[in-house]
């Protein structure tokens, strides 16, 4: 941006995007955002958790989004990952079982409709309309929207 005017923690596309914390995602290159366009939400994998509904209420509820993206990628290491065996490896070296879930999965594309279902059935999020989900090549940035039809009449 190249006004001097600070800039507001209210997005100006009113928009909130969920997307995995890989390195190789340049998301506002991919998706032609400047700063202060959106927020981005990031976990391993992108998946939406309890902590990302959380983070969505608050930029809905008190910062003005209305839309929502869901952006997974090809080549995700949480993809085909065994939670079974990291969650033995936690507690091998922590002593203690995580009480989290880890989230893998091994249908990328299911899991972009999994996770876009649990931001349309939250009922702490008012604007759950417009929500979409995509998936990113990491060798190229280019965006898939995938088909969330079967999951119109939820």
């Amino acid at each position: 941006m190249t006004s001097s005017s600070p800039l507001s923690p209210e997005p100006t596309r009113r928009l909130a995007i969920v997307t995995c914390m890989d390195c190789r995602i340049d998301l506002h290159a991919a998706l032609g955002l400047e700063l202060g366009q959106a927020h981005v939400l990031r976990n391993a994998g992108g998946t939406v958790t309890d902590d990302v509904i959380r983070s969505l209420a608050i930029s809905q509820r008190k910062l003005g989004t209305r839309e929502v993206l869901v952006i997974h990628h090809t080549g995700c290491g949480m993809q085909g990952i065994n939670e079974d065996g990291f969650r033995a490896e936690l507690q091998a070296d922590a002593g203690v079982a995580p009480p989290w879930s880890l989230e893998g999965f091994d249908d990328l594309e299911e899991d972009v409709r999994q996770s876009v279902r649990r931001v349309r059935q939250s009922p702490f999020l008012p604007h759950r309309g417009q929500v979409r989900g995509y998936i990113l090549d990491v060798n190229t940035q280019g965006l898939r929207e995938v088909d969330l039809s079967e999951d119109a009449d939820e």
